[in-house]
C-alpha cells in the first residue's frame, strides 16, 4: 500500500510542476508538449514509457536509441539498444546503483514484454479472455501497474541494501497485513506509526480519485476549450474552490522541495 502511494506522490511531484511549467509558458504565448498522459493507466511497459516522462522519453529515442540503430538492426543488437538507453536513464537520474538497477530493471520488463509477446497472445485465447475486453484492460492496467510500483522501491531506496530490505518486508509481512486488513484499529496503528491520520489518508485517497476523473475527462475532450463554455459563475465556483483547497491543504512553510528537482 506504501509503494501505491509512493507512486501517486512521485507522480503528482513531477506532473504537477511540469503542468506550473506549461502554464507559465502558456501565459507567455508558448505551448509545450504534455509531459504525462495517466501513465499508471498504461496497459504495458511501453505503453508505460510513452505516457511518462514523455519529454524524457522522446529525447533518448531521438537522441540515443535512434542513433544505436533502434529496431532496424539484428534483434540482439536490438535487445542491447533497449539496455543501452535503459541504463542511460537510470544514469541520468543519479550516479548511484539503485537508479542504474532501477533503469536495468525497466530494460529487462521492456525485453520481457518483447520476448512473451506470443505466449501472453496464446493465454488470452486459450483462456477466452478475450471475450470481455474490459476485463483483459483491467488486468493488463493492474499487472502494468503492479511492475511500476516494484521498482519504484529502487527508485526511493537510499542504497541496495535498503531496497532489499524494502523487498523482504513487502512479501513477508503480506499474510500478516492481508488477515488483519478488515481490522480498522490495526490498519490506524500502521499509518500512525508513519505519521498519517486517518483524515490525512482519506484525503489523499479522494485526491487520487479526483485527479483520475479529471485526467479522464481531459483525454474524452479538451478539456481548456469545455471548461470555456461553461457559464461564468460554475467557472468561477471551480476557481475559488481550487484556491480554497491551496490555501487549506498547501504546504507553506515546508523545506520539502520538488522530488524531481534533485535530477
Amino acid at each position: 500500500m506504501l509503494l501505491f502511494f509512493f507512486a501517486y506522490q512521485i507522480y503528482c511531484d513531477f506532473s504537477g510542476y511540469s503542468d506550473i511549467a506549461i502554464g507559465s509558458a502558456r501565459v507567455l504565448g508558448y505551448d509545450l508538449i504534455n509531459n504525462f498522459n495517466q501513465p499508471y493507466l498504461s496497459k504495458s511497459i511501453p505503453d508505460f514509457w510513452r505516457r511518462w516522462h514523455i519529454s524524457l522519453s522522446t529525447w533518448f529515442r531521438d537522441y540515443v536509441y535512434i542513433p544505436l540503430g533502434g529496431n532496424r538492426v539484428g534483434k540482439w543488437r536490438w535487445y542491447w539498444n533497449i539496455i543501452i538507453v535503459f541504463l542511460l536513464s537510470g544514469l541520468w537520474h543519479g550516479a548511484n546503483w539503485t537508479f542504474v538497477i532501477w533503469g536495468l530493471l525497466h530494460g529487462i520488463y521492456m525485453l520481457g514484454s518483447v520476448w512473451s509477446q506470443k505466449l501472453r497472445s496464446n493465454i488470452i485465447i486459450l483462456t477466452g479472455m478475450n471475450r470481455f475486453p474490459k476485463l483483459h484492460s483491467t488486468i493488463q492496467v493492474l499487472i502494468t501497474f503492479s511492475l511500476v510500483c516494484s521498482a519504484w522501491v529502487l527508485f526511493r531506496a537510499e542504497s541496495l541494501n535498503d531496497a532489499a530490505y524494502i523487498y523482504r518486508s513487502a512479501f513477508s509481512g503480506t499474510r500478516h497485513f492481508l488477515v488483519y486488513f478488515y481490522d480498522i484499529a490495526y490498519l490506524k496503528s500502521i499509518f500512525g506509526q508513519l505519521g498519517v491520520t486517518q483524515n490525512e489518508l482519506f484525503i489523499a485517497i479522494i485526491s487520487i480519485g479526483i485527479l483520475e476523473i479529471v485526467q479522464f475527462i481531459k483525454n474524452q475532450r479538451k478539456l481548456t476549450s469545455w471548461f470555456k463554455l461553461q457559464p461564468v459563475w460554475l467557472r468561477w465556483t471551480a476557481y475559488y474552490l481550487l484556491f480554497g483547497i491551496i490555501l487549506f491543504y498547501g504546504s507553506f512553510n515546508s523545506a520539502q522541495e520538488f522530488i524531481y528537482f534533485q535530477f
